[in-house]
């Protein structure tokens, strides 16, 4: 297990997390403001909108002090744990938001809004930028369903739902989109993650 989390007053994350299951007002007042920064980063970068993600970044606060105890340090680290809860948030947010444009540069934000170091992250800009890019060739119809079924977990059934579409066409749009993509990429495949939404 790796080292855990030590702040100014020398208690871990998970020592904190401890405590406020307990009951214990210092130890979240000094878990929150170890991690709002963070957190308010975190969903900024996924929603773009300043008060959107301050109202998402409070929320995501508040559930780590309601569930704190059944925070589990042998599934993860508590930054991890508490990252996770509020990029579910985001994305969350932006699927009630379903009637704006979506576009690449979602996918982007998405994509980028990762609990890994900032060293992986920049690995992996390259490869962004490409998956942008090839998106933005895609027909707009196509785009839309690549990000539904691969960001937002949604079914072919569903996304012909979301879309008032047929099945059928719902399916096409994943297929001719994600074969698109591919080509676009090269060497770059795509993840998979929507050819599997499109068999169900």
């Amino acid at each position: 297990m790796s080292t855990r989390r030590a702040g100014p007053d020398g208690r871990s994350d998970e020592a904190l997390l401890s405590a406020i299951a307990l009951g214990d007002k210092e130890a979240a007042v000094a878990f929150v403001r170890r991690y709002q920064a963070r957190v308010y980063g975190l969903a900024y970068s996924i929603l773009g909108e300043a008060a959107l993600a301050e109202d998402i970044a409070q929320e995501a606060l508040l559930r780590a002090w309601r569930h704190a105890a059944v925070y589990d340090p042998r599934r993860g680290s508590a930054a991890g744990w508490l990252l996770t809860i509020t990029r579910n948030l985001a994305v969350d947010a932006l699927r009630l938001r379903h009637h704006l444009s979506i576009d690449g540069e979602v996918l982007a934000r998405l994509a980028l809004a990762s609990t890994e170091s900032p060293e992986t992250v920049a690995e992996v800009h390259d490869e962004l930028r490409a998956v942008r890019s090839a998106l933005a060739l895609l027909p707009p119809e196509q785009r839309r369903a690549l990000l539904y079924a691969a960001f937002y977990g949604l079914t072919a059934k569903e996304i012909a739902e979301e879309e008032s579409i047929p099945l059928g066409t719902a399916k096409t749009r994943i297929r001719s989109g994600l074969m698109k993509l591919r080509e676009a990429l090269g060497p770059l495949t795509a993840s998979g993650e929507a050819s599997s939404k499109e068999a169900k």
